[in-house]
């Protein structure tokens, strides 16, 4: 279902549907269904690492002034629909991946931290996030 209204989020057809993210949520539906949290976070923050890519820099307070002309209810407001509205970076399928391989990195540098710390069920827990998503990857491949 696509909510006409922005509230609700953008809308599946304004989302990238690139391989890689189609099998990522396909995974997390799986996890949730199956209520696995561990998987369903690694998704999740995956997922979140590729969206947070796309987003363009925020211009600075100077910039912002000059393109907005304020109102006396608020300031800084921008004034008409869409007035603030900005395209978002398109990713190609090698910024992806390489998105999903530094989220691998951190998960197993985490495991070998939570190691280090004694906590041998966490350092598994990483490690198999880590190979979850290097099976979505493969999988795509």
């Amino acid at each position: 279902m696509h909510w006409p209204c922005a509230w609700f989020g953008p809308s599946v057809d304004a989302m990238s549907t690139s391989a890689l993210r189609l099998a990522l949520r396909d995974r997390l539906t799986t996890a949730m269904r199956e209520r696995d949290r561990a998987a369903a976070s690694a998704l999740r923050t995956t997922l979140a690492a590729l969206e947070n890519a796309e987003a363009v820099p925020v211009p600075d307070a100077a910039q912002r002034r000059s393109a907005t002309s304020g109102s006396e209810h608020v300031a800084g407001a921008a004034i008409g629909v869409g007035a603030a509205e900005a395209d978002r970076r398109e990713l190609g399928e090698d910024d992806e991946r390489a998105i999903v391989a530094a989220e691998v990195a951190s998960l197993r540098e985490a495991a070998g931290h939570r190691r280090d710390a004694g906590d041998a069920s966490g350092a598994e827990a990483a490690v198999a996030a880590a190979r979850l998503l290097e099976d979505v990857v493969a999988s795509v491949a």
